[in-house]
């Protein structure tokens, strides 16, 4: 399939291909069907792969390329390249081997502090693995784009390995992630704005301090490489290529800003400083009567979840080793929330624990630590109830944290023909769209 521009990238895959021109009857029909029964006896043995034949933007400045964290301390992984693929000290940046086309996907390993590709144990603590056009790899059988970087860490007996993507490419492996690609294109384009500007926001003001900026996960922004991309996905991305969303700062100068979204709102968005602690004024909330029209009913609405009590402590204690002052948590009391009409949403909560010491807590940040992935505990917008040796949350209303976009929402304007500007205007009031090339 051809992109309507000609100087976008092409699209092949196998799954494009149409059956209905092999339907002829006679004799060029059976020769078309055993063409047909040839191409599918090859396919079926190789790897079928959709993608984009090039990848754009592989020459564009550095401060355009993200660092996307796949593995975090591991001590092997599986590398294929339907290319061939130079082997890079990134501290000298020298090639100091090329790899052939592979028929298999090759062990990366670590050994006596050093990685380990393809049998060569590398010097340095930094590798790029660069391959050829397209500029793909496969790694653990997901496939990304750009590079890929593997680094050694401190204690020499693991490594991270991270993909260095361009911005443009690695949006296409985040909207399709985000949002289901068959939604209105207008929804899809201000995903496209939202996530571009979330990730320049968080890999300016966080990447400096570590060797990646953003996490493959929901702890950013989910990125699933190649296999999130599709047509429209594409078009997405090049109907608002390079735009970002800005605000007025303190000194009067336009800059980004968290551009953050949510699957569903339940009814209001949330304002940041109540869930994030940072304050920016298109991120204060505004009303959404528009989600509920889109999102599932048991996403919307929610059903009774519980939590062993013991368990909750725990996690509680785990992940702040400050709090080991409570012992174990007798009680979580509202301390503050938004009221909405009909509705609110947990902000912050007491924590009485069992030695008569309390503290407080970010609501958010407890749904998050009694269940990080966020799909059984959907939002604060519940009660919390005891019951006998569990903790119930009741009356569930939403899903995610609730602030900036709401996904659900942005589909339901767009089905009203609203634009890609109304949408993202209405769900960051206050705000510009730039263009950053």
């Amino acid at each position: 399939m051809i992109l309507a521009d000609a100087t976008q990238p092409t699209v092949t895959s196998v799954k494009h291909l149409s059956y209905l021109s092999f339907c002829t009857p006679g004799f060029a029909g059976y020769c078309k069907v055993g063409i047909l029964l040839f191409w599918v006896i090859i396919f079926s043995s190789c790897r079928a792969r959709p993608f984009v034949r090039i990848t754009p933007q592989m020459d564009i400045e550095q401060r355009f390329w993200v660092r996307v964290l796949l593995l975090d301390d591991v001590q092997s992984c599986k590398l294929f390249a339907p290319s061939a693929f130079r082997v890079i000290n990134s501290e000298t940046q020298t090639t100091v081997g090329h790899v052939g086309r592979l028929n298999k996907p090759l062990n990366i390993n670590i050994s006596n502090r050093r990685i380990v590709v393809a049998g060569m144990a590398l010097m340095g603590r930094e590798t790029i693995i660069l391959p050829d056009d397209p500029h793909i790899f496969e790694i653990n059988d997901q496939d990304y784009r750009g590079k890929l970087m593997l680094i050694v860490n401190d204690d020499g007996n693991s490594f991270d390995a991270i993909n260095f993507v361009p911005l443009e490419p690695y949006l296409a492996g985040v909207v399709g992630a985000e949002m289901p690609d068959y939604w209105e294109p207008a929804a899809l384009q201000a995903q496209a704005v939202a996530a571009r500007t979330y990730c320049l926001y968080i890999k300016n003001h966080f990447g400096s301090k570590r060797t990646w900026d953003v996490k493959k996960t929901e702890a950013n922004q989910v990125y699933l490489g190649v296999s999130a991309e599709s047509a429209r996905v594409w078009d997405a991305i090049y109907r608002t290529w390079g735009q970002v969303l800005v605000c007025k700062q303190s000194n009067d100068s336009d800059a980004l800003f968290p551009a953050y979204y949510s699957s569903t709102c339940g009814g209001h968005t949330e304002n940041s400083k109540h869930v994030f602690g940072d304050s920016f004024e298109p991120l204060v909330g505004v009303p959404c009567p528009y989600c509920k029209e889109v999102a599932k009913p048991s996403f919307f609405f929610w059903p009774m979840v519980r939590f062993d009590k013991n368990t909750v402590t725990n996690k509680i204690l785990q992940s702040y080793p400050k709090l080991k002052k409570l012992g174990k948590v007798t009680d979580i009391i509202p301390a503050k929330q938004s009221n909405y009409e009909g509705f609110s949403r947990l902000t912050l909560v007491k924590l009485v624990g069992s030695t008569a010491e309390s503290a407080f807590l970010r609501a958010e940040d407890l749904r998050l630590t009694i269940n990080p992935t966020g799909r059984a505990l959907k939002s604060t917008i519940c009660k919390i109830v005891s019951m006998g040796d569990k903790w119930a949350f009741l009356s569930g209303r939403g899903y995610g944290h609730g602030v900036g976009m709401c996904q659900c929402g942005a589909q339901a304007l767009a089905r009203k023909s609203r634009t890609v500007r109304d949408i993202l205007f209405y769900y960051y009031p206050g705000s510009e769209l730039s263009i950053i090339y």
